[in-house]
């Protein structure tokens, strides 16, 4: 990464960062002088001296008559990171509550059901962030998943830590195990329909999704992530009538 990419990262523009590093170079010089430098027209230079004083990352004085402008230590840069994060830290704050109030908006009677396809381990792990992150800004904070025996060992390839996630973030699941095996990780319920060996496909319910993932021939994990409140709904209906007659 060169130091022109890690400046425009730390929040400055091309042209600011071309004229930092042009003042650290050759030390106090005129915005005439920059220009040359630089290779950028001076009104272009003066706007980017302009936003470097407003970031506190250069200043000015007068010698004689001639305005001369002095990059400030690149401490300074440090401070510029850290306000940025904490500006990013509060819109993340605000969009926790915004959030829910925007999906308040989505009419389930006319949205139209969206089918999105996943593959290979790193795609199934984004349909398990996907069920972390809506599932955190629910108020019920629960799912339903059927958890296939054949399936589950090859599910948390890319996020091993998926379990301690949910945990954390305080959201419940119900389970119905196809096949043997599986085990409690806290705040879950897990029932088995013992007379099924397994199933080709894992199936997780939340919020108005149901992602249906299975191996294909290659052992390679697919995923169908289906976005639809009626959908969703119809299957919670069932898992909720097929668990109570569980034990």
């Amino acid at each position: 990464m060169t130091v022109e990419t890690s400046l425009q990262q730390a929040g400055l523009s091309k042209k600011e960062s071309a004229t930092y590093l042009a003042l650290l170079d050759i030390g106090s010089a005129s915005v005439r002088t920059l220009a040359a430098h630089t290779g950028i027209n001076r009104g272009t230079v003066y706007e980017a001296l302009k936003q470097l004083q407003q970031k506190g990352l250069v200043s000015y004085f007068h010698k004689n008559t001639r305005q001369l402008f002095v990059a400030e230590d690149p401490e300074k840069l440090t401070a510029i990171v850290k306000n940025q994060a904490e500006n990013i830290r509060q819109v993340q704050e605000e969009l926790k509550e915004l959030i829910p109030q925007l999906r308040s908006r989505i009419s389930p009677a006319s949205a139209k059901p969206v089918v999105k396809y996943y593959e290979g381990s790193s795609g199934i792990r984004t349909i398990l962030e996907d069920v972390l992150t809506t599932m955190a800004a629910t108020k019920e904070k629960e799912y339903y998943a059927y958890s296939a025996a054949d399936v589950r060992e090859h599910l948390y390839k890319d996020f091993p830590h998926f379990a301690k996630k949910r945990v954390e973030k305080g959201i419940r699941v119900k389970v119905i195990a196809l096949g043997s095996g599986g085990k409690l990780w806290g705040m879950d319920e897990r029932k088995w329909l013992t007379k099924i060996e397994s199933a080709p496909a894992y199936i997780i319910l939340y919020n108005d999704k149901v992602a249906t993932i299975s191996l294909d021939a290659d052992g390679k994990l697919h995923g169908i992530l289906i976005t639809d409140h009626a959908i969703t709904q119809t299957q919670k209906s069932i898992f909720e009538q097929l668990f109570t007659t569980l034990t």
